[in-house]
């Protein structure tokens, strides 16, 4: 069991905290308003604690990064105390949103929102995941009809060991997982999202993931 806090309540954290916690973890589930957070994960397994952010990356031994992309590094690089020495397992994608309001520009091309984290938090192990995916699909990657790829990049390895361990409590198979090496490699990831507005605008909001076919 781990003690796990997600920043941010949105349908990524809540999807990942009630998850999470039927697969047996602790979770704290951290908002920037605990009371605006509760009425959304009213629905949520009752065992999961709601808390500030603060709170939830204080209380953690890996935390999640779940706030929305283009807020993420001021947001974070606030919680550096909090966060010095834990895992920070950063699903989020950094992107200016296009007319639509779906995901149109990059926040920073040529890098990415985990190679600014990890510079920003030298005492935190920053590790990217599942930014490559409906949100859905995070936590049921069997629900699509072809296996999909949950790529993972970070500097520690002990690090990636451990968020391997909690992709396969999300049902992840080992085959399924792909280390790209380095944080650098997460340009490569998030630099993927650009091609999900035009698969949204297609098909609407259908789970689906960008993944690697041997």
């Amino acid at each position: 069991m781990t003690n796990i806090g997600i920043l941010g309540a949105g349908r990524v954290g809540a999807t990942l905290a009630g998850a999470l916690r039927s697969a047996g973890h602790r979770v704290t589930l951290g908002g920037r308003a605990p009371e605006g957070t509760a009425a959304r994960a009213a629905g949520l397994d009752a065992r999961i604690t709601i808390a500030d952010q603060r709170t939830a990356a204080r209380t953690a031994d890996v935390v999640i990064n779940a706030t929305p992309g283009e807020s993420s590094l001021a947001c974070l690089t606030g919680l550096r105390t909090e966060l010095s020495g834990k895992t920070l397992v950063d699903v989020s994608n950094a992107t200016r949103d296009a007319d639509d309001g779906l995901p149109g520009e990059l926040c920073y091309p040529g890098s990415s929102l985990a190679e600014k984290l990890q510079a920003a938090l030298p005492d935190t192990r920053v590790v990217k995941t599942l930014n490559t995916m409906l949100f859905t699909v995070m936590s049921a990657p069997e629900t699509l009809a072809t296996p999909p790829t949950a790529y993972v990049s970070g500097d520690d390895e002990q690090a990636k060991s451990t968020v391997a361990g909690l992709l396969g409590d999300l049902g992840w198979q080992p085959e399924w997982i792909e280390d790209l090496g380095g944080i650098s490699t997460a340009r490569a990831t998030e630099a993927m999202v650009l091609v999900v507005p035009h698969v949204l605008r297609r098909n609407g909001f259908r789970p689906f993931a960008v993944s690697l076919a041997r």
